[in-house]
């Protein structure tokens, strides 16, 4: 039997168990990369662990997350983050260079290789080739130090793309058709892997869009085989040296196979508040649009931006709407600027902001009060754009454009000839915003650079014997990291500094939770299906960890969030049966004795309502591996006593 393309990565790459599906695998790490609302931390937790130097192949450290600067936390972590990286081995990625999975893409990515990220949208390198995964930033701090990375063994999903888009029709458009067919869960504990004659017609850009909302789908990662047109990618970027064949083997099998016709596809949509929660954009219908946004990780590149701007040139944006564009790097935005395009993207009346993740992250452009705002992004989930009744459509380049110019939802299939954009031959090459490492015998100069506003990582302490605390919190399905830990302008400064960040934990469903807990002194989560789905911030664990968070039980966990808690000292359990999660209430007292010994032995746990007599059989999928790091109360003191 062969294998995938993915199993073959993994197989060689492969330190640690065996490749049956479901079972612990650990993985060496050629990359990484942060950014930087994820980074302060992750590298507040690499100092911890004492570890003069990074020991994998590449660490990129972006700053492309904080970069509104309103006050002087985001430019102290900015500080904090350089002098790390200078010292300790990192490129550092300067503000303005860039989105990290743009820049990666273009610099930095290479078929073949593994890399994790403190950031979910990490996936986008697998549109080049390469194994890349989204991980909490503990995991890639680890993986820093040379440990391997450690998940669950994937299942395989195949893909099968057959023909060729219409005109108008993008790459966008066929991620949300995945996402239609296969829902924010449907990708759990699976790797979606891109084949079929459809292929060839994609560029390296466009299967990126594809990967990076691969995340969407709770997908371990998706991947494209690397083929020619990886090969002249790579030789536009002066890299062509990094490229090498990888492709499935013939006979590999699959778990999972899903055909789409991309000649029958259309311009979709995905409607508030959902990335799954798809229709054309002719059924949808022509709806008052008050802003659009196009850019981020999914839609910057410089084929996303060139269609933009042809179908903006000459023309002007409907007084209605507020158009802006943040084009994905220096290398896009300078490149934009030498042939023009810039121009008419200014003349047509867009609003061009710098090269970051802006309004995607919450940062700035939150839209009018209950206003409709079309975006080229990965996410819609309600209240993350900074206005809690706003409505966020998820589009294509092509309709955002269309319906910037006429004001409503717009098939761009009724505005005639499409324009016709070929990828560069070569790319403009200057990486003097990509800050190399002090060599290792300069390190010791190097000072680490902390500001008052980073805090130390939040206490831990090993595993009870018996665990007693309320119910103080009951949440529904597809709970994400943002109902957890807000992003937002006013919410990011303080990513380093957890106490504060408290105050605004799961303030979208319970606004006295934080204060809840602290009156508690310890708690249980109770929530439904889907759970933690969305970021990889590991931020949505450490600050329950702080809040006393003792257990969170579900229906069903996202896999990074999983081992999120897992990494923080907190236990993620599931119902056997999933009716008990209606039988608790708010504030029952509950009980989990004997835990320590169970946790420790691998045993059944029963979870215990003091306050209706009741009993709930759990189950816990973990590994030894991750049984010991509760057992020691957490990632970090694990290493510590295993270093």
């Amino acid at each position: 039997m062969g294998y995938t393309i993915a199993q073959k990565i993994i197989k060689n790459h492969l330190l640690s168990g065996d490749m049956t599906p479901g079972s612990e695998v650990g993985l060496k790490i050629d990359q990484t990369l942060t950014q930087d609302a994820t980074g302060t931390m992750a590298y507040l937790e690499f100092e911890a662990m004492g570890i003069d130097r990074v020991k994998t192949e590449l660490s990129v450290a972006y700053i492309d997350h904080n970069t509104l600067q309103t006050g002087f936390e985001n430019a102290d972590d900015h500080r904090f983050i350089q002098s790390v990286a200078k010292k300790r081995g990192l490129r550092f990625s300067r503000p303005g260079n860039g989105i990290c999975h743009q820049v990666h893409l273009e610099r930095f990515g290479v078929p073949g290789k593994t890399l994790i990220g403190s950031d979910s949208h990490t996936p986008t390198g697998g549109g080049i080739g390469m194994l890349a995964m989204g991980a909490g930033g503990l995991d890639v701090a680890v993986a820093m130090g040379g440990g391997a990375y450690y998940i669950t063994m994937p299942k395989m999903v195949r893909v099968n793309l057959h023909g060729k888009l219409n005109d108008w029709v993008a790459a966008k458009d066929i991620i949300l058709e995945v996402l239609r067919i296969m829902s924010v869960k449907g990708g759990v504990g699976k790797i979606v892997e891109y084949g079929g004659d459809g292929v060839k017609s994609l560029s390296v850009p466009e299967r990126a869009t594809i990967t990076n909302m691969g995340a969407e789908l709770g997908a371990t990662t998706s991947i494209f085989p690397s083929d020619e047109i990886t090969k002249e990618f790579l030789k536009a970027q002066g890299r062509e040296q990094d490229w090498s064949e990888l492709k499935a083997d013939d006979d590999a099998v699959y778990d999972e196979v899903i055909d789409i016709d991309l000649n029958t596809l259309a311009p979709l949509a995905a409607m508030p508040h959902m990335p799954d929660n798809v229709k054309s954009v002719e059924e949808i219908g022509e709806i008052k649009v008050d802003q659009v946004c196009i850019g981020s990780c999914t839609n910057s590149s410089l084929m996303d931006m060139l269609k933009v701007a042809a179908i903006l040139k000459g023309k002007t944006v409907c007084p209605s709407v507020s158009l802006s564009i943040a084009p994905g790097s220096k290398q896009v935005l300078n490149m934009l600027a030498l042939c023009g395009a810039l121009s008419d993207m200014i003349d047509a009346g867009a609003r061009i902001l710098e090269s970051a993740c802006g309004p995607c992250i919450g940062m700035g452009q939150s839209p009018n009060s209950a206003g409709v705002s079309l975006r080229t992004f990965n996410r819609n989930f309600e209240g993350r754009s900074g206005t809690a009744d706003a409505g966020i459509y998820l589009v294509s380049p092509e309709v955002a454009a269309a319906s910037a110019l006429t004001g409503v939802l717009t098939d761009p299939r009724k505005l005639g000839e499409a324009p016709k954009i070929t990828m560069p031959e070569k790319f403009i090459i200057n990486d003097n915003m990509i800050e190399l490492p002090a060599s290792p015998e300069d390190a010791d100069k190097v000072e680490v650079l902390y500001g008052p506003n980073i805090k130390p990582f939040p206490k831990t302490q090993p595993l009870p014997d018996e665990i007693q605390a309320k119910a103080v919190l009951k949440v529904g399905d597809n709970i994400t990291t943002d109902h957890i830990m807000p992003a937002g302008a006013k919410i990011l400064p303080y990513r380093s500094n957890i106490p504060y960040l408290s105050n605004f934990c799961f303030r979208q469903c319970d606004e006295n939770f934080a204060q809840h807990c602290k009156e508690a002194g310890s708690g249980i989560i109770i929530g439904g299906a889907n759970y933690g789905q969305g970021s990889s911030r590991e931020h949505a664990a450490l600050v329950p960890l702080y809040l006393g968070i003792k257990a969170v039980v579900t229906k069903s966990f996202a896999r990074i969030h999983c081992a999120n808690l897992v990494n923080a000292g907190i236990i993620p359990f599931t119902f056997k049966n999933e009716a008990d999660y209606d039988k608790i209430s708010v504030n029952d007292e509950l009980s989990l004795p004997d835990i320590r010994s169970a946790i420790a032995n691998g045993t059944e746990v029963s979870l215990k309502n003091l306050t209706t007599g009741d009993s709930y059989e759990l189950d816990y999928q973990l590994s030894e591996r991750q049984r010991d790091i509760l057992l020691a109360g957490g990632l970090l003191d694990y290493t510590r006593e295993n270093s």
